[in-house]
């Protein structure tokens, strides 16, 4: 059973029932409505959000487009610059092997300063025999020969430096071309004009 109003005269009034009805009625309306008005201003918020979120998202995923292309244009340029570089070292590698062919020349050349020296022995002791006036041009011969060797020496050594030289230019010529492969192969899984 419902319980009894404590004061029957309150609850008797159909007037002030009514106006309570009404009052709690419009309460209840005021409070529906706030709600209304805050989901309102949620939703409009949630689509603010929403709309600001996408616009970042598309200038994030424009930047990363930019870079990407910029990126590509670069791996060309480099794998561009990598073969005009091996292309030279090539070059230079050729025009050593002729280097190193010249002073082979020179070092056979240089070579037949030996037998020269004894001829120069020989022309020494005869040019005695004509003449003791003669000494003057025996010491210039000697010192000639001595001259000589040392030029074969000196030779000889630039042969040996400049055939170390060629080895070190054709490794860094296949260094080159080694480090220019991932180039190579970036640029092949994504060409670009």
């Amino acid at each position: 059973m419902a319980d009894e109003p404590l004061d029957p005269r309150a609850s008797a009034d159909d007037t002030i029932l009514q106006q309570q009805y009404l009052r709690a009625l419009s309460s209840f309306e005021g409070i529906v409505l706030s709600q209304i008005d805050v989901k309102n201003k949620l939703g409009d918020r949630l689509n603010y959000s929403i709309r600001a979120g996408l616009i970042i998202l598309s200038v994030i995923a424009f930047s990363i487009l930019i870079l990407l292309l910029t990126l590509s244009s670069q791996i060309t340029r480099i794998s561009h610059v990598v073969g005009a570089m091996n292309t030279h070292f090539s070059a230079i590698s050729l025009r050593m092997d002729e280097i190193t062919k010249d002073l082979g020349s020179m070092e056979i050349q240089v070579a037949q300063l030996g037998p020269m020296a004894g001829i120069t022995a020989s022309m020494r002791d005869e040019i005695a025999a004509i003449s003791a006036s003669t000494g003057d041009i025996e010491n210039s011969m000697l010192s000639i020969g001595q001259q000589m060797a040392g030029t074969r020496t000196n030779v000889e050594g630039i042969a040996v430096t400049m055939n170390a030289m060629n080895g070190e230019v054709q490794a860094m010529s296949a260094e080159m071309h080694r480090m220019a492969k991932p180039a190579r192969t970036l640029n092949r899984m994504f060409p670009f004009p």
